[in-house]
């Protein structure tokens, strides 16, 4: 019987697995997984305990149009509650904590900003306009900034526009603009998040632990500390995988690729070169000297030897336009969540994103419903933040967000909110700051080309997976990209049924109406 093999055990590996035996027939057996970290979950991590401080480095946006993630999650059992599956307790765990946003931005005074106005001139509408309607590839190497005047940075639509989705000025236009016709129907309740979905904890807890136990009853085999270093490739013209080069705890292996074998590649990564720091410790530095990591090293050799498998320095080439922080505040005191309701209007865990738009680093946090942690005590609560321009000084802690320990993040966030009992909030606190150089380096500039297609041209055996796989029309940076990538790879190669098409909600009269209605709020 042919075998699998999966370079990495992120959403989109594990999402290929499942596929592979649901849509393929393939044996669980046949199917293995090789991850160079001593973890499975790839970018969908979390950890952590109430003693030394729980820690995610980030959590994906979900919406009613993630067809192929809620097909797959449909057939997986939750670990809440077994007799419903993942996607079934995912829209349960909607319908009773859906979000319901009313402090989505604050301002410099600490005070909330009616969000409920776009803040749009006639030019920004017509600049927003031009945008969804311009051929994508009349937007190669372009970025946002060259799509729009510099007021339309200044509006409430960008503010929540970017902090939702980890936008920055300098990103691609090609990834802007499909965001903006994947994401229209949104348009109409976006001051609110009511249209985002959440799972009911953790993306790791919720999403990867139900799915990583499905494979492994299954038989699948996930070798942790296994790094793929290169592939053989057949001589020709012809794209076929013939061994895998890796590198183990007992020393390097080379994996035999037979005959109608397929491999199956997580090219690049966004969590690469990742950094903890901890509440008296900041992250430590990226250098170009680090350790990048397994997926992008692989993705530039083969690059080395193809010209059909995209352009990997287009998107790990330029860390300071793609780097982030993020951090996760652990406590024992309620007294942070108790003021946090009074001062948005919400209770914890439906009140969405809260965006300090004026602050230098441009703060957001977010009170998940807890407990938000599988194994969390209940007199624990777990809160989470992230900022998009790290290298400038605080407006309180006067250095960079790199720099700062978890005391000082948390301390620039509280005074923000102008609240009396920080000294008693910053004792209470165990906070972990993640620093990650590449998070936001599948929004880079870019053209096409430069990330290969899920299966090349002439491949025989070969498929690429997750954020760095192209896939028309559909948006980087969340979890449906890379099962649609993972459906996309299995039917392609074994000539299976596909997945459903991207939702075009701009091609419903009623949504462009609505997203009309929105644009002119005032």
């Amino acid at each position: 019987m042919p075998k699998a093999y999966l370079v990495g055990s992120g959403i989109a590996a594990l999402s290929a697995a499942a596929f592979l035996i649901r849509e393929g027939g393939f044996a669980g057996e046949d199917i293995v997984l090789l991850e160079e970290q001593d973890r499975e979950g790839g970018s969908l991590d979390a950890a952590g305990s109430p003693e030394s401080g729980y820690t995610m480095r980030g959590g994906r946006m979900f919406e009613i149009h993630f067809e192929c993630t809620y097909d797959l999650l449909g057939s997986i059992p939750s670990l809440n509650d077994p007799a419903k599956s993942v996607t079934e307790d995912t829209f349960a765990f909607h319908e009773d904590f859906a979000w319901d946003d009313h402090a989505r931005l604050v301002d410099a005074a600490g005070q909330l900003v009616d969000a409920h106005s776009m803040g749009f001139t006639e030019r920004d509408r017509l600049e927003l306009v031009k945008c969804t309607a311009t051929p994508e590839r009349e937007l190669d190497g372009k970025r946002i900034t060259d799509c729009f005047s510099p007021e339309f940075f200044t509006t409430n639509f960008w503010w929540m526009w970017c902090t939702t989705f980890a936008f920055e000025p300098w990103h691609s236009a090609i990834e802007f603009r499909r965001y903006l016709n994947r994401f229209v129907h949104l348009f109409k309740t976006f001051d609110t998040m009511s249209g985002i979905y959440r799972t009911r904890y953790n993306q790791f807890d919720s999403i990867v632990r139900p799915l990583l136990k499905w494979l492994t009853d299954q038989g699948v085999k996930l070798r942790l500390g296994t790094r793929v270093t290169d592939l053989d490739l057949g001589a020709g013209e012809t794209l076929s995988v013939t061994g895998l080069r890796c590198e183990t705890p007992d020393g390097r292996e080379e994996i035999r690729v037979a005959p109608g074998d397929l491999v199956f590649v997580t090219n690049g990564s966004m969590t690469a070169a990742s950094t903890l720091g901890g509440t008296d410790r900041a992250p430590a530095l990226h250098t170009p000297a680090a350790d990048d990591g397994g997926a992008w090293q692989l993705w530039h050799r083969l690059a080395a030897k193809r010209d059909d498998v995209g352009n990997p320095a287009v998107f790990d080439g330029n860390v300071p336009e793609s780097t982030w922080e993020s951090f996760t505040v652990t406590t024992k005191d309620p007294t942070f969540f108790e003021l946090m309701e009074r001062f948005s209007g919400s209770e914890a865990g439906k009140g969405g994103l809260i965006t300090f738009k004026d602050s230098s680093w441009l703060l957001t946090i977010v009170l998940n419903h807890q407990p938000h942690f599988r194994d969390q005590p209940a007199d624990t609560y777990v809160w989470w933040g992230y900022a998009l321009f790290t290298g400038r000084d605080g407006d309180y802690v006067k250095k960079p967000m790199t720099q700062c320990t978890g005391r000082e993040i948390l301390e620039e966030v509280l005074q923000h909110l102008r609240f009396e009992q920080i000294p008693q909030l910053l004792d209470n606190s165990l906070v972990i700051p993640a620093l990650m150089p590449y998070i936001t380096s599948q929004f880079l500039v870019r053209s096409h080309g430069d990330r290969p297609r899920v299966v090349p041209e002439r491949s025989t055996n070969l498929a690429f997976i997750g954020q760095y796989a192209e896939v028309p029309e559909d948006v980087v940076f969340t979890v449906e990209y890379s099962v649609r990538t993972a459906w996309t790879a299995v039917s392609r190669l074994l000539g299976t049924d596909g997945p459903p098409e991207v939702y075009k909600g701009s091609h419903n009269p009623k949504v462009l109406v609505e997203a009309l209605e929105t644009l002119h709020r005032r």
